[in-house]
């Protein structure tokens, strides 16, 4: 008797990966341009239920009942720390498409049907500040390198692409996948955080094995507070 074949589960064609912080962030497809940023607290772990792949780009269909309560086109939904526009919106359902470049500077690229999702919703005007201000402009991607489980907590090791060490240093904040944490400890090419039984139960990070890519978004404080001393430094700020 034959073995039945193995079927593949969908996913976007990735053109290229890449992890580079010297080209801009991703950011959302065209559309309507406001500035919402969100906070890297997640509102619930969705899933991806359909792929499509198109031409130069990418449709997701994905399930999140709780950031679908009230959506309509154009709204901005971040998913995995990347900044997508709805397109349509059905029941506990949306759909946002990915161009190639966010397929190329995320880890969106390697999704497929039934991959789990960090989703959460900008945040409003005048709500509290859970976490740090995040744009939704993925930077590089990392990839999770070690898990060192402990009694009440877990410490997770990530890689950090050339470029992105200078952004982030002990006790500051980054975005990984969307999720706002306080780095632990802070190398020229790696960093660590500390994972408390509620972020690892409700994101992907509990899931997540070593080998694994996650997008990363630096403090978007840090590279205003280093361009304006650069600007000091080499005298252009005094022209302006």
């Amino acid at each position: 008797m034959e073995a039945s074949p193995v079927r593949r589960r969908p996913r976007c064609r990735r053109p290229r990966f890449l992890s580079s912080s010297d080209s801009p962030g991703v950011r959302a497809p065209r559309g309507r341009r406001t500035r919402e940023v969100f906070t890297g607290i997640v509102e619930e772990l969705g899933e991806i239920t359909a792929v499509e792949t198109l031409d130069d780009a990418c449709r997701f269909r994905l399930r999140g009942p709780v950031v679908t309560e009230g959506a309509k086109h154009g709204d901005s939904i971040a998913v995995n720390g990347v900044c997508l526009t709805v397109v349509e919106h059905e029941g506990d359902e949306f759909t946002a498409d990915v161009m190639a470049e966010t397929l190329k500077r995320s880890s969106l690229g390697v999704l497929a049907v039934g991959s789990r999702v960090n989703l959460e919703r900008p945040t409003a005007v005048g709500s509290r500040l859970g976490g740090h201000i995040v744009q939704g402009h993925v930077d590089g991607t990392g990839e999770i390198l070690g898990r060192e489980p402990s009694e009440n907590w877990e410490i997770v090791r990530i890689s950090l692409p050339a470029g992105l060490s200078r952004y982030v240093v002990e006790k500051g904040s980054i975005t990984v996948d969307g999720i706002s944490l306080t780095v632990v400890d802070a190398g020229s090419d790696f960093f660590t955080v500390s994972l408390i039984p509620t972020t690892l139960a409700l994101t992907t990070l509990g899931i997540k094995q070593p080998g694994d890519p996650v997008n990363l978004e630096v403090d978007v404080i840090a590279k205003y507070v280093e361009r304006m001393l650069g600007d000091r430094l080499t005298g252009e700020g005094a022209a302006r």
